[in-house]
């Protein structure tokens, strides 16, 4: 097992985004919590701050957040090979599991129910996410001024502000009081010069033929200017498929996301679902190439950037800012998906046990998510589903 500041091979790193991408369930902060786990805490390929420094710059670009940490740290680990080994690996499992669901969904007209799986594996991996947090929370919020900002950027979440204005919001406040305190700092900072530029790129064309081009560039838009969690997606899917393009019916639409809620990795290969619904195998490919591509180019182009960030006093500031409030957006998911998880008695003792076991002995987030599966097909089965 490769420790930080030794080498990390390409195999290495691709067995474990696969695996990672094939057992990380329950959403972005769910994947992160798994990823910090395992390169932090059990590889040492990361350190605690590092590891934060990546998660800020990953949350201030669109795209898929879980996708492009991966997609990050395998840049760190083994450069720009590394960038695409990773990120592919994560990627495939997803890809490949609803494909097959797509076929499905084409040739029988329904999608398999298999709400079991979230029964189990949802009240499960609460207890990675609270712990990721709990270890990453001293070093983030290491400050009275830390703290008072992550609560702040909770609070505000909370009420339904947008994750963005959230996350540029908390940094611009940590900016600004840096400046206060230091002013000597504003004339000798190369802060203007590196501070991260949301993209702007124009709509594709919107023809309502369906081809294969065009299927291609509408997910390529999607990807490039997406920010949010699944349900924005949702609502980019529904503005563009159903009410523009005409492609999708709103039934279908819902069939997707329910897809890309029961498969494990990245909720972004909901895309590959529609891509197989409206064309085929071909379909899937180009769908599922135009709604990730963006993230591979965002990484590649802010990812030397995170260092000149950290050595400018007021970057420095203004990255500390956006990582407290990340941690804060962390922990609201958390309570959101404790609702949703925590249903029944043997849920709430699910999560309780996966919690204990996780600060106990340490034990593999992997073997945490079988587990819950396990006990989720158990349930279902014993109630004669």
């Amino acid at each position: 097992m490769s420790k930080n500041g030794g080498r990390t091979t390409l195999a290495e790193l691709g067995l474990l985004f696969l695996r990672l991408g094939a057992t990380a369930f329950g959403g972005p902060a769910a994947h992160l919590a798994m990823m910090e786990d395992e390169v932090v805490r059990r590889r040492r390929w990361l350190s605690e701050e590092r590891f934060l420094d990546l998660l800020g710059a990953t949350n201030l670009i669109p795209g898929p957040n879980s996708t492009e940490m991966a997609i990050h740290i395998g840049r760190e680990r083994c450069g720009w090979p590394g960038l695409a080994v990773a990120g592919l690996a994560f990627i495939l499992p997803a890809m490949l599991v609803t494909g097959a669901l797509g076929w499905a969904y084409v040739r029988f007209g329904t999608v398999p129910a298999v709400g079991w799986l979230l029964y189990g594996v949802k009240p499960a991996v609460l207890g990675v996410v609270v712990q990721a947090i709990w270890g990453l929370a001293p070093r983030a919020a290491r400050t009275t001024w830390l703290r008072i900002l992550a609560a702040f950027a909770a609070v505000l979440a909370a009420l339904g502000v947008n994750e963005l204005a959230v996350l540029f919001g908390a940094g611009a406040l940590a900016l600004v009081r840096a400046g206060l305190a230091n002013p000597e700092s504003r004339g000798s900072s190369k802060f203007h010069q590196v501070l991260p530029v949301v993209p702007l790129l124009a709509s594709a064309a919107g023809a309502s033929t369906l081809t294969l081009s065009g299927l291609f560039w509408t997910f390529l838009k999607i990807g490039s200017v997406l920010f949010g969690s699944g349900y924005v997606l949702l609502a980019f899917l529904r503005a563009d498929l159903v009410q523009r393009l005409g492609w999708l019916t709103e039934g279908q639409l819902i069939d997707a996301v329910a897809v890309g809620q029961i498969t494990p990795g990245p909720v972004f290969t909901t895309a590959t679902f529609i891509g197989y619904v409206l064309a085929g195998p071909g379909g899937a490919l180009v769908a599922t190439a135009g709604i990730f591509l963006p993230a591979f180019v965002f990484v590649a182009l802010s990812g030397p950037l995170v260092p000149r960030l950290r050595a400018s006093p007021l970057a420095a500031a203004f990255l500390d800012g956006v990582n407290v409030a990340s941690l804060a957006l962390m922990a609201v998911v958390t309570v959101e998906l404790g609702h949703a998880a925590l249903i029944d008695v043997p849920t709430v003792v699910l999560a309780v046990v996966s919690a204990a076991l996780l600060v106990r002995f340490r034990l593999n987030a992997t073997w945490l998510v079988l587990g819950g599966a396990t006990v989720g097909f158990i349930v279902h089965a014993a109630s004669g589903g």
